[in-house]
Order: C-alpha cells, then structure tokens, then sequence
C-alpha cells in the first residue's frame, strides 16, 4: 500500500476513534452526575484523556501523512512519537487527579447514588471501548502506526479500568459500604499512572532513536538466510524509526577487485531483498567497504583470485556482529 494511502487509512480510523472518544465521555459524565461515584469519576477522567489524545493522534497523523521537504528531508513521521508522549503525560496526570478526588473521599465520606443506572452505563462503554482498541491494536500493527497501538492500547487500559468500576458499582449497590467505591479508585488512579509512564518511556525511545530488538533481529535473520558468498560480512548496522517508516544505514564488505558497477550491483541486491521481505516504507543508506587481508579467514568466495590467506570458518551474523563497526574477522 502506497505511503499516502496508508496515511489516509489511519486517518479514517483515527477519526472514528475521535468521534466515539466524544460519545463515550458524554455517556461517563451522566452515569457520573448520576451516582457521584468516584469510581465512574476516575473513569471519566481517563476518557477526557482519550478525547484528547485521539484529536492530538489525528493532527499528528496528518502530519506525518506530508512528504519529505527541505526542512524535514526524512520526513514528519517522528511526530507520531511526540503525540504518543505527550499522550501518555495526559494519562498520568489523570491518574494524579483520580487519586486526589478519592483520597478526599475516603476522609470525608459520601454517599451515591442510581447505581443501576450507572452500572448500565458504564458496562456499555466498556464493550464498546474494548471492541475499539483491539481493532485499532491490530490496525496498528499491520501498518506499524505508533499512534494507532497507542491509542489502542489507552482504550484497553481503559476498559480494565472500566470493568473495575463496573464491579466496585455493583459491590457497593448490595452491600451499601460506600467507601469501597474511593478504594477502587484510588487503586484505579494509581494503574493509570502506570500506563501513562509506560507509553511516555516507549515514545522517549523511539525519539532517542533506541535500538528495537526485535526488528534488529527480524532484519539479520533475513541477511543471514538471503546471504550471499559475495557479501562478505555486513557490520555497523543503524535502523531509525520515523512514524512507519525505516531508515537503514549499513557498510557492506565486497571484492575489492570488483568494478564499480559489479560492487553496486551486490549492493542493491541486500537493499531489494530488504525491502522484499517489509511492508513499510524504507529508505537505504549503504556503504560498501572493500575487503582487506583480515576477511580472508571469513570470505567464503572458492575461487577468490586474491586470496592471500586460507577460509577458517563462516562467521553467523547476529545482531551483535551486525551492528558491530568493525568488519567480521575470527
């Protein structure tokens, strides 16, 4: 799918959620209003949060949607990240407010109110929460949208939280203890903060540029299965994320008796198999390293004409030798 149209894709999406972000806090205000729970209080709250941060993943998405120009020459994607930061600030400070309305609670006291009513209410946007995030998890990673998973996962968090309420409602409607209702949001308060810190560590790494594991190690695998004799060793590896996009920067060791043409050849022919084996947008920066008297013990070319010392061993690539920056040797 071209980069415009899945841009335009996560946008439609990211709107329903915006829309049904809207309906679900209006819904949590009345059944709040209602019971005056401080349970369905701390669950308002964090759809406050979802209104927000699904109009702030919208605005970002429609920036990263813009092509590359002088200013921005990999693109606007990283905003995804930014958003997705400041998203989960706005949980945590939530989760900071929720705790501060029932911790008063609990010294003062109250008494609620309608909590039939309340329990519908709130069972319903927790259905319609939970159907919303799984289909935006997964929309998210078929498109490797830093904003979708987001959002996806703050609606699930959400719905958790949600099914908290719907229980410490019920318990208080037959059992009349009213303080149980400040506990369970009390405990609500301090997982949504939790989450909130999570979301803001994940999108300070994926700002910083943090190495992702496991898209290193999918990346090697297809190297190391793909290889061909002619590519020496591949090393000093560095991937960047920019929104759904891949930045791969490697050095690539060949023949030095190659011309140019031949040794550029070899090079494309990594860089195609690459891109083969993804979905996402990426872009390629290789050098090519010619090979030195240090590669011949690792150089698995038979009939190389300027071999100067015998083959010891196939050297595996592995994330770690990969991103080396030295070039492989025994």
């Amino acid at each position: 799918m071209p980069t415009k149209q899945k841009y335009n894709s996560q946008i439609g999406f990211q709107k329903l959620i915006a829309t049904f972000g809207v309906i679900l806090f209006l819904a949590k205000i009345i059944a709040w209003k209602l019971t005056d729970s401080d349970a369905v209080f701390s669950d308002a709250m964090e759809s406050i949060v979802n209104v927000i941060s699904a109009f702030m993943g919208l605005y970002s998405l429609h920036l990263a949607a813009k092509p590359k120009d002088e200013d921005h020459p990999y693109g606007h994607g990283k905003v995804e990240f930014v958003t997705s930061g400041i998203e989960g600030a706005l949980i945590a400070i939530a989760g900071i407010m929720i705790i501060y309305e029932s911790v008063r609670s609990l010294i003062i006291g109250k008494t609620l109110n309608d909590l039939d009513w309340g329990i519908v209410i709130i069972a319903a946007t927790a259905v319609i929460n939970y159907i919303l995030g799984y289909i935006s998890i997964r929309k998210g990673k078929r498109v490797n949208s830093a904003v979708l998973i987001s959002s996806g996962k703050h609606l699930q968090s959400d719905t958790i939280t949600t099914i908290g309420v719907v229980v410490s409602l019920i318990i208080v409607y037959f059992t009349q203890i009213y303080w149980i209702d400040s506990l369970v949001a009390l405990i609500l308060g301090s997982y949504i903060i939790f989450v909130g810190y999570k979301i803001v560590r994940k999108s300070l790494r994926r700002i910083m540029d943090e190495q992702d594991p496991d898209l290193l190690r999918q990346i090697v695998k297809i190297l190391e299965e793909n290889r061909h004799t002619e590519w020496i060793d591949i090393h000093n590896m560095k991937i960047q994320q920019f929104g759904a996009s891949l930045h791969i920067d490697a050095h690539i060791t060949l023949p030095y008796y190659y011309s140019l043409r031949e040794a550029h050849q070899e090079m494309e022919k990594v860089i195609l198999l690459l891109a083969s084996h993804t979905k996402r947008t990426v872009e390629f920066n290789f050098h090519m390293d010619d090979c030195k008297t240090i590669s011949c013990p690792v150089c698995q070319i038979k009939d190389c004409p300027a071999r100067e010392r015998n083959f010891v061993k196939k050297v595996k690539w592995t994330p770690e030798n990969v991103t080396n920056v030295e070039k492989h040797t025994i």
